[in-house]
């Protein structure tokens, strides 16, 4: 049975900066028969001849929701820049509103107009919204080459972009900034990252990057060399986080659950897998669970939620997870916890290095089953006038789909 759409009494128009010439006949047709209008300001001034009630989109954006949803059952349009759809304000609307009450009717995005004028493939290029979100969530690719797309805030913005590009060795990027495409007041120009000093950029903005530089690049697999997480020695190095990576399987939307998480390592690696992923740090010093954080902002990752307190107790009321690794506080009571708490299918992975922690794993799996691993390791290190061997403790990990 194919169901059919209801009847739409809310109508999102992408709009760009030429005004009504770039807007579609159902576009114009929804906007001739409105009984409210909302959007930016400047959007509104685009349209001078409206003769329905109006009201500008309030900030924080957040504030408009309410005022739209008191309209349910008027014939409303909202404006917004673009494709509504692409870091756009219509995914934000529709979460309030089921699926049958509103059509949206979207422009050309500043993305698909920076690809037109540079010449750029989408397919191959980053888009990134950074107008309401740190530069830091380009850290993942700085990789000398790489083409990325970034709106920003306003002209502030186009040069601490530039700034933080030449502080992560990248100072040789060629960036396009891109104001207000489409419209009348176009322009594009052309600058080199460690010496961007714009001034008078109008708005919309757009930045264009090819990254070029010395900086250092992150590494695109799990197990990044540990210089890159900031610890005080609870870290889980980088061979056994490969080795736990592997286990955990993190797939694409996915929820995390990490206890005792030290540096963060585990979950922000988890995060760097997968855009849509999610994950929840649990860390029970303060100190720590601070620099777990500040790892997790300086590699772009910084939807890490990190929550201070002593598992079992701290996992109370929190969203269940897909899987779990336990890397501290491995106890009796916190297995028996998670085994009744989660659901089932959930994948559980845990590290020991003492030997009561090995006697405990090797019970549970004795009980539930599973993977029990043990990894040696030794690394090259001065011996006198030579080298030899320095070896590690042995690491058990045991993991298991519940």
């Amino acid at each position: 049975m194919v169901e059919e759409s209801g009847n739409p009494w809310l109508t999102i128009v992408g709009i760009g900066e030429d005004g009504p010439a770039g807007l579609s006949a159902a576009s114009l047709a929804a906007i001739a028969g409105a009984d409210w209008l909302t959007g930016a300001a400047r959007h509104l001034a685009l349209l001078p001849d409206v003769r329905c009630d109006t009201a500008a989109w309030p900030v924080p954006f957040a504030d408009g929701i309410a005022p739209l949803l008191a309209r349910r059952g008027r014939r409303v349009v909202m404006l917004v820049s673009g494709d509504p759809f692409w870091f756009g304000a219509g995914s934000v609307v529709a979460r309030h509103i089921p699926s049958d009450e509103w059509i949206a009717h979207p422009a050309p995005s500043t993305f698909a107009l920076v690809a037109a004028r540079l010449g750029w493939p989408i397919e191959d290029t980053r888009c990134l919204g950074l107008h309401a979100a740190p530069f830091a969530r380009l850290r993942p690719d700085l990789t000398p080459g790489r083409r990325i797309v970034a709106t920003v805030r306003d002209g502030a913005a186009v040069a601490s972009l530039a700034r933080y590009l030449d502080a992560a060795g990248f100072g040789d990027s060629d960036l396009w900034i891109c104001e207000a495409l489409g419209g009348p007041s176009e322009r594009l120009r052309r600058a080199r990252a460690a010496t961007c000093d714009v001034a008078d950029t109008r708005h919309p903005v757009a930045v264009a990057i090819t990254v070029e530089g010395a900086g250092a690049v992150l590494p695109a697999a799990s197990g990044r060399p540990d210089h890159w997480f900031a610890h005080d020695g609870q870290l889980t190095k980088r061979p056994v986080r490969v080795l736990t990576l592997s286990a955990l399987a993190p797939r694409r939307g996915e929820l995390l659950w990490d206890i005792g998480a030290g540096s963060g390592s585990i979950g922000i690696e988890w995060l760097l897998a997968d855009p849509a992923n999610h994950a929840l740090a649990f860390e029970a010093d303060p100190t720590r669970a601070a620099r777990a954080r500040s790892n997790a902002e300086a590699l772009g990752v910084e939807r890490l939620q990190v929550i201070e307190g002593h598992a079992p107790a701290v996992l109370a009321n929190q969203p269940l997870p897909d899987a779990v690794f336990v890397g501290g506080g491995l106890s009796a009571d916190l297995l028996e916890d998670l085994c009744g708490r989660l659901r089932s299918g959930a994948r559980l992975v845990a590290n020991a290095v003492t030997l009561e922690s090995e006697a405990l794993l090797a019970q549970w799996h004795a009980a539930k089953g599973g993977d029990l691993l043990r990894v040696e390791m030794a690394e090259a290190a001065p011996l006198g006038t030579r080298r030899g061997w320095r070896a590690h403790y042995p690491i058990v990990q045991w993991s298991v789909t519940l």
